[in-house]
């Protein structure tokens, strides 16, 4: 269990502002699990446009969420850096379910849990809450690969049909 600030995020993640999603890492297990959450504000971009009389998270930039903090976990949980040429790619999702709406204000809690690793693609189980209430759960798919390495189309199909 470990703390991470914003600074030793960024060192996991390759995303940047407007688009990194995970503000702070409140639990780790390396291999297992993380916790870390993401402030929402009234000054995100996305909330000019969605909606700008009654501002809603939009489902798929929460889904963003939990696979960047799936990814801090593969990526802490390995110790491969983006820096050092890796990347996990988004590759899927499954039993993707919006319970409630995220909006300015909001902490969102999130929560990926490691169910399996199979040839460099992992499979994490998630949720995101807001005040101990459930906004999203999913099943997220992300790819390992090193930059020059299997740069051709990433397949996930016979993976998700052995799971």
């Amino acid at each position: 269990m470990s703390i991470m600030h914003i600074d030793q995020i960024k060192a996991y993640l390759p995303q940047r502002y407007p688009f990194l999603m995970v503000d702070r890492v409140l639990e780790i297990e390396m291999g297992k699990r993380i916790k870390a959450y993401k402030n929402v504000t009234v000054n995100e971009e996305f909330f000019q446009g969605h909606f700008p009389h009654k501002p809603i998270m939009p489902g798929v930039m929460i889904i963003e969420a939990l696979a960047q903090a799936a990814g801090v976990l593969g990526f802490k949980s390995q110790e491969k850096l983006p820096r050092d040429g890796y990347l996990y790619y988004f590759v899927g999702a499954d039993g993707v379910r919006l319970k409630r709406p995220v909006v300015p204000g909001d902490q969102l809690m999130l929560e990926a849990e490691l169910v399996v690793v199979k040839r460099g693609i992992y499979k994490f189980q998630c949720k995101a809450s807001v005040d101990g209430e459930l906004a999203c759960e999913a099943t997220i798919l992300c790819a390992e690969r090193k930059e020059g390495e299997g740069q051709k189309t990433i397949t996930t199909e016979p993976f998700v049909t052995a799971l």
